[in-house]
Order: structure tokens, then sequence, then C-alpha cells
């Protein structure tokens, strides 16, 4: 049964572990990565000396919500797999509604884990590709995703951006991600946010839960996890 907590945990726990991890480091100057900068912000950490480094997809709606990021210090997009990210460079990846969206997404995470020090976290939100709203959204053509999206999105959020959704965009195929890097996964929690959570998409959830007998599930869409890179020398390098 999956673990359905309330949206307004998902920030409390990143910021929670941020803390944690800047505590652990005396002090010293916490480097973040943003990556899917165009979504939302990393948790609000007042009285933490952090730097906050962007990087996302060159696309349209990206670029058009960059402006209002200010609290990057410096982003870059393009190509994920092959903008500079500085091996060992961040302490904290802040990873949120991105693996969903792109091709190549092992090894755009690959990359990003290696910019990650040993010991750092990585902080993952995604919509999972194992239930309703995953099949919905991968199944739906582009030109209905963008005459829907305003009247299933509230708020001024970035998007309609391309749904792909490879195997390891679902919870077990993150899992089994994190597994053969040999990852630890100190949070995994699921959550219903989103077009999920309106009137008409619940309906429209429900019934392709019910019409699947329970192969894709209504009762979360989306996936937060933590995730920390082993300090262990022994561990696989990344």
């Amino acid at each position: 049964m999956a673990d359905v907590r309330s949206v307004a945990l998902r920030g409390d726990l990143f910021e929670q572990r941020i803390r944690e991890q800047w505590t652990e480091q005396l002090g010293r100057r916490l480097d973040l990565l943003v990556a899917g900068c165009a979504h939302d912000p990393p948790p609000f950490l007042d009285r933490i000396d952090a730097k906050a480094t962007g990087v996302d997809e060159d696309l349209p709606a990206v670029r058009a919500h960059l402006p209002d990021r200010t609290y990057l210090d410096s982003w870059t997009l393009g190509d994920l797999r092959s903008v500079p990210i500085p091996p060992r460079s961040f302490d904290v990846v802040h990873l949120t509604f991105l693996i969903e969206r792109i091709q190549h997404a092992e090894l755009v995470l690959d990359r990003i884990l290696n910019g990650l020090r040993p010991g750092g976290l990585l902080l993952v939100r995604m919509r999972d590709r194992s239930t309703a709203y995953g099949l919905c959204d991968r199944l739906t053509p582009s030109w209905l995703r963008r005459l829907l999206w305003r009247r299933l999105v509230q708020g001024d959020v970035t998007g309609p951006l391309p749904a792909v959704y490879e195997p390891v965009s679902s919870r077990e195929g993150l899992r089994a991600f994190c597994f053969m890097r040999g990852l630890m996964i100190t949070d995994d929690l699921a959550a219903t946010s989103g077009p999920a959570r309106g009137r008409a998409g619940s309906a429209v959830v429900r019934l392709v839960d019910r019409l699947s007998r329970g192969r894709f599930t209504s009762s979360y869409d989306e996936v937060t996890m933590v995730i920390r890179k082993p300090q262990n020398h022994f561990a696989r390098l990344i």
C-alpha cells in the first residue's frame, strides 16, 4: 500500500534533510544543484549559507520561467547529457519533475550523481509511470495535453512539458537504479498532487484504476525520495 502523505510534507522533509546536511558540514557553504529548475524552488532556507545552481532542458516553456527564479545564482539550459556538471561539486541535488520528462534518463541521472560529493543528498520528486495518472499522461497526445493544461493545472506552473516516462521514472524503477549504484534511500513517500487532485482528474484516474483492475493505481501519482551517495570508498564509483 502506498504511503500517501500531505503535499505540504514534501517541502518539510526536504528542508529538514538539507538542514541536517548543512549541520554535518559544520557551517560550510552548501552547494546546491537544482535540476529541473523550471519547476518548484528548493525549500526556503533561512540562515543557511547556500549557493544554488540551476540546470534544465532548453525548452521554450522552461526558458520563459527562468527570469522568475531569482533564488538561482546561476543556471544552464541545454542537452542534459552534455551540459556542464563539474564532478563532486554539489552537496545536495534538488531534482523536481525532471526524470519523467527526459530521454536517456539513467544517463542523465548518472551525470547528476557524478556531480554529487560523497555523502551528498539527492532529493527527488517525480510522477510515477506505473500509476493511473502516469499512464494517462504518457498516452495523451501532445496537442490534447496543451489544450487541457490550463484547465487542469492551477497556478503559474511550467508546462506542458514532454511526457517521456522511461522505466526509471517509477518507484520500483528508481529503487532498482539506486540498488545497482550502491545508493541508500533514506526516505520514500508517495502522494497525490497536480491534476490528479482535481474533480475531473481524480475521476479519470479512478476509472483507469478500475478498468486496469488496480494495475495502474489511483492511490498516488507522485513519488518523493531522499537518496544518499555513500561515503564508503568500496562502494561503486559514480
